[in-house]
């Protein structure tokens, strides 16, 4: 969530950064809030006031019949039971404001860096690299999907009759190549001084609520009823609630957190070609990335991981090009985020593989996760999480183009200790 203060003391910069987004409503969100916020705290003050005053009533109550002080004893009997009527007064009113609060808290987006360019659609993101590597096919080039199933290495049949459309079976060499993606991820992680957490795939609504996923993409993820749990739709969720409630000393950040899991996701509303083979599944595996870092050093870390993710992709000799999304095109949860996107050389597309967001104190609010900052107290942190990476589309991108004209497919040097073979035929 945004932090009531920060609105109180910034409104016009809060109105200008929502603006990014296109919301229209942002100043009349802001201005509700800055007013409930307002009154919050003035009934909060007689509240206090009153228990105050009843507390020494109290006391006198008892010092005045003691003294056999009858007339004032009753007097002050009477003024506590006014002061009774008036506290629950106020504290229906104090929880009724904190929930109308919250309501519109929980429902308005971060704001954006004043960096991220305005727009509501991808049309909009803004190209901020490109490497050099170009994609040349043989003349009888296939898609993923046709090379799969002539290499018998992944079936989507399979996963239909087991599970439904966007479940895919890998087989032999492609759940071997999928191993070995995960493998190089999580090592290339540990080389970076990220440490490897084993997350459950299960999470509770706190926890959804914690990074931002709830209620906001509530429609997106898979919700076991009977236990009132969600699957995860990545390992930023349970990651970043490992610090929920949490106070970190200031030698422990910067956190750095890494995890393989697979993901789940409704992806309700998908369809077309854009849903065809690995471009858009229900389950996929991710290696996710995550960092806590003191605020002013935010911007600094968003900027090494995506220099770290880039050099994921350029070990793996593929063509991919970085984006800095519009602020209608971004998360709800993100100040900013870049997108990597990986060439698909039969498709003739850029395909999402990763992306790196900034999230400054949004979750971390919602997580209330502080760390303590010397003489100035406890601080709220800033939270960063990246793809590192998404499989599917990185390896629809590694089949379609190193594909031979024989129909094979050559691996990427990188990945052959982990393979254990050079080539799929």
């Amino acid at each position: 969530m945004i932090e009531i203060q920060y609105l109180r003391e910034n409104r016009d910069e809060a109105i200008q950064r929502l603006s990014i987004r296109g919301l229209s409503k942002g100043a009349d969100d802001i201005d509700r809030i800055i007013h409930l916020d307002s009154e919050r705290r003035r009934i909060l003050t007689e509240l206090e006031s009153n228990r105050h005053e009843l507390n020494q009533a109290s006391k006198s109550i008892a010092v005045l019949m003691a003294e056999k002080k009858t007339a004032e004893a009753e007097l002050a009997k009477s003024m506590s039971a006014k002061l009774k009527i008036d506290i629950k007064f106020f504290e229906e009113s104090l929880e009724k404001i904190e929930k109308d609060l919250h309501q519109i808290l929980v429902a308005i987006p971060n704001v954006p860096s004043l960096l991220v360019p305005p727009g509501k659609e991808a049309a909009d993101n803004k190209t901020v690299f490109r490497n050099k590597i170009e994609v040349t096919l043989p003349p009888n080039s296939k898609s993923h999907w046709e090379l799969c199933k002539t290499l018998g290495i992944i079936d989507w049949e399979l996963g239909v009759k087991l599970t439904g459309a966007g479940f895919p079976v890998y087989k032999g060499k492609g759940a071997k190549i999928q191993r070995a993606l995960i493998r190089f991820f999580l090592d290339e992680a540990e080389k970076a001084g990220y440490i490897e957490i084993q997350p459950p795939l299960l999470v509770n609504a706190s926890s959804g609520f914690g990074t931002g996923q709830l209620p906001d993409k509530d429609s997106q993820m898979y919700y076991v009823g009977a236990d009132d749990l969600y699957l995860i739709p990545t390992a930023e969720v349970p990651i970043t609630n490992i610090y929920r409630d949490v106070i970190l000393k200031d030698s422990d950040l910067p956190v750095k957190n890494c995890g393989y899991t697979p993901c789940f996701r409704r992806e309700a509303g998908s369809y077309g070609k854009d849903v065809r083979g690995l471009n858009r599944l229900h389950q996929f595996d991710k290696v996710e990335i995550v960092q806590i870092v003191r605020p002013e050093k935010s911007y600094q870390v968003l900027d090494e991981m995506v220099e770290y993710v880039k050099g994921l992709l350029e070990k793996l000799e593929v063509p991919f090009r970085v984006l800095l999304l519009c602020g209608g095109d971004m998360g709800f949860a993100s100040a900013m985020t870049y997108d990597m996107e990986v060439y698909s050389g039969a498709q003739d597309k850029w395909l999402e593989v990763s992306s790196v967001s900034n999230f400054e104190t949004f979750q971390a609010n919602r997580l209330k996760l502080r760390f303590r900052d010397g003489e100035k107290g406890n601080r709220l942190a800033h939270t960063l999480n990246g793809s590192a990476i998404a499989l599917p589309r990185l390896l629809a991108s590694i089949l379609e183009n190193n594909q031979r004209a024989d129909g094979s497919i050559s691996i990427p040097e990188v990945l052959r200790p982990y393979t254990g073979f050079d080539v799929i035929r």
